[in-house]
């Protein structure tokens, strides 16, 4: 079978729910999305953010996905994309950290302070009753990404038993599935974009 019929078998049977050909996706496009991150100069933990974000968008599109063919194409443009879009973020956030040094600090109202600390906390307890009716998979991956320090992939990968490809997608569907839970929980009005990544 041809490099192009095999992308093609691939991406049909991925598209059919066939867990091994999503997982064969991934093992065989990983090298290409992390090239392109090195060659934007990106570092680990970004190289990491961008292969989640692509392979979120892959699982989100890949019905839409016109010629299958193309799957390496749309990879490479989608990683080149995203790279940019943290190097600018980047950028931005640095230039937000220079001017607020630059600026003399606000008084800030102790009042104002406490409710602030008071909404935390309720959303800290939130977070964790969210946290705890997750399954138990997904409580696993998070505690080893949120540990300090976080454990790399390829530890994620050895302790766990899984492709380094799958942690990202499974860790985008675990944080779907906690904001989901916590959107539940919350009262008619307020937000959870502070869980949001």
């Amino acid at each position: 079978m041809g490099d192009e019929s095999a992308v093609i078998n691939l991406v049909v049977r991925a598209r059919d729910g066939d867990q091994s050909a999503w997982d064969a996706i991934i093992d065989r496009y990983a090298s290409l999305v992390w090239s392109i991150c090195r060659r934007y100069g990106l570092g680990r933990l970004d190289t990491d953010d961008v292969g989640q974000t692509v392979w979120l968008r892959l699982l989100e599109n890949l019905a839409r996905l016109r010629e299958p063919a193309a799957l390496p194409g749309w990879l490479e443009r989608t990683t080149r994309n995203e790279c940019l879009r943290v190097l600018k973020s980047t950028r931005r956030l640095e230039r937000t950290e220079e001017r607020i040094k630059r600026e003399p600090h606000e008084h800030v109202d102790p009042f104002d302070e406490l409710l602030r600390e008071g909404i935390a906390l309720r959303h800290n307890a939130m977070l964790r009753e969210a946290f705890a009716q997750l399954p138990d998979r997904c409580r696993e991956l998070l505690h080893l990404l949120m540990g300090d320090p976080p454990a790399s992939y390829e530890e994620i990968s050895r302790r766990l038993g899984k492709p380094i490809g799958s942690i990202g997608p499974q860790r985008a569907r675990c944080l779907a599935a906690l904001r989901k839970k916590l959107a539940e929980m919350e009262p008619a009005g307020v937000g959870t974009e502070s869980t949001g990544r």
